[in-house]
């Protein structure tokens, strides 16, 4: 049976003449000094990019906290210093006069 993959284990001359020429350090005190600068300039480049990719969702959600958190003092001192309610707390608290479910419910099937 034969492979219908081009791909074998045997090297490639081209290739590795190709590999060896890049790769070769020549004076190695030059090829390491190029290598670490190169390095340096992708490490820079890529906490740019990901740092320029998290600020505009870290000014968003610190603006979320800061919000949630001066309501939630708002509301604190509020209550502790006795002041009226908002229309909308007034709107949205439960009526101590509201009738029970129950007794809704069983006037509607008595009927």
């Amino acid at each position: 049976m034969t492979s219908s993959l081009p791909f074998h284990h045997r090297p490639d001359p081209e290739l590795g003449e190709a590999l060896r020429g890049a790769l070769d350090p020549g004076d190695s005190a030059a090829f390491v000094a190029r290598v670490l600068a190169r390095a340096e300039q992708i490490q820079a480049g890529s906490w740019d990019i990901v740092l320029a990719r998290w600020a505009r969702v870290g000014v968003a959600a610190a603006a979320l906290v800061a919000l949630a958190a001066g309501y939630a003092v708002g509301r604190t001192a509020a209550a502790t210093l006795g002041m009226r309610p908002s229309v909308a707390d007034a709107l949205l608290a439960p009526s101590p006069q509201a009738p029970e479910a129950e007794v809704v419910l069983a006037s509607l099937i008595g009927n």
